[in-house]
């Protein structure tokens, strides 16, 4: 009889910064779509509401299939998928490029859509394979990737794609070029780390279950606090700039900027909450995250310019921070399915983020912006739903 030796997987901090970078990547191009919606809504004469649509035109897709490609994923680990991701991503780039109409805007956003949903539950669990233990850290090193390519969208936007019109960004498709070169790399590691985990016993260990009907409720809890967090962070990255322009009168590229300043939080808060997550509990994390913004986002409408920049970076940072906590937790209820978890979680947060943007979309058209922007920060109060997750000794790592 074969023999196993029991051996301990490092942390592969290449590998990590590998998939944060490609995350990098797809985040930059997905987020170029929004950080156009100025453009468009003169160019197209679209209304608030049609711009809603294009964002949910991107995220529903990633809402429906995510968890579908996660479950897949857990049940045939299919290493180039993430490589292929990339490419539709850089085909909805081009097609982005192209259009010009609505109807091929939502076409495009569509395409991306499927990009992204391809991407993230299998971008996250490499991460996890390769986090040696590091549950926290390497997801949030995952996440900040993300929010880092978010937060340059609109940079990328006033300083390239703006000047230069819609056709500039078939450029940004070299950039998913080259992550698709890292991903083939990143799958070649993946096939070497099964080969090794199927040949020893490195396997991770399998954290006892909560029953069926706990399980139910801390997923239905996960899901509120989800919704609190993107329907406002999602809202934000969509209209901050209509808000910046409507109360202060900016230029559109003063509003991209300074919606960079608050996509720039978002990224640095991400990745503080894994760490810290990983020392104190993930429900630790979420109390302070969500909670700890609300405050802030209250009042952050009532500032002037320099208040509102200042508030705006307060509440990015501190509501950034339970994401990366929210995941691993999520992972550590149902430990067999992690694909299928993150693919949930990343799908229900696309998807109602931007079905939340888009109802707060038709609002504006009735009320204006500053009204919108008055009252979306009560979403935040459901943070107090956190006093019902499950308190259970293993959702923290030793």
């Amino acid at each position: 009889m074969a023999t196993h030796k029991k051996i301990l997987i490092p942390t592969s901090y290449s590998v990590i910064l590998a998939v944060s970078g490609t995350h990098l990547i797809n985040d930059l191009i997905q987020f170029l779509l929004p950080a156009l919606y100025p453009v468009f809504k003169s160019q197209y004469a679209l209304n608030y509401f049609q711009l809603g649509l294009l964002t949910l035109a991107q995220q529903i897709t990633a809402c429906i299939l995510q968890p579908i490609m996660g479950l897949y994923g857990d049940l045939k680990p299919k290493p180039y998928s993430l490589a292929v991701s990339m490419t539709v991503v850089a085909f909805g780039i081009v097609t982005l490029a192209m259009a010009d109409s609505f109807m091929l805007l939502l076409v495009s956003a569509t395409i991306l859509g499927i990009g992204s949903a391809l991407f993230h539950p299998e971008a996250s669990r490499v991460c996890r394979m390769a986090s040696g233990g590091k549950l926290g850290f390497a997801q949030s090193s995952f996440q900040v990737g993300g929010n880092t390519g978010t937060a340059l969208g609109p940079l990328a936007a006033a300083l390239f794609v703006l000047p230069l019109g819609q056709i500039s960004t078939v450029w940004f498709g070299l950039l998913a070029v080259i992550g698709v070169i890292i991903l083939i790399r990143v799958a070649k590691w993946f096939t070497n780390h099964q080969r090794m985990i199927n040949s020893t016993d490195a396997s991770p260990r399998i954290l006892p279950q909560l029953p069926k009907k706990h399980l139910i409720f801390a997923f239905a809890i996960i899901g509120a606090l989800l919704l609190s967090k993107f329907v406002y962070i999602e809202t934000f990255k969509s209209y901050y700039t209509f808000f910046l322009i409507e109360k202060f009168g900016l230029a559109i590229q003063e509003a991209q900027t300074l919606l960079f300043v608050f996509l720039g939080a978002i990224a640095v808060g991400t990745f503080v909450g894994g760490p810290i997550g990983d020392r104190i509990g993930r429900k630790k994390v979420i109390w302070g995250s969500i909670l700890g913004a609300l405050p802030f986002a209250l009042i952050l409408p009532h500032m002037t310019l320099a208040g509102t920049i200042a508030l705006s970076i307060i509440v990015g940072l501190i509501l950034a921070s339970a994401f990366s906590a929210i995941v691993v937790y999520a992972q550590e209820l149902l430990p067999q399915k992690v694909g299928m978890v993150a693919g949930l979680v990343f799908g229900f947060a696309f998807g109602v983020g931007a079905l939340g943007a888009a109802a707060l979309g038709a609002a504006a058209d009735l009320v204006g912006m500053q009204q919108v922007f008055n009252y979306m920060s009560g979403l935040l109060l459901l943070g107090f739903l956190t006093l019902f997750l499950p308190d259970i000794a293993w959702a923290k790592e030793d």
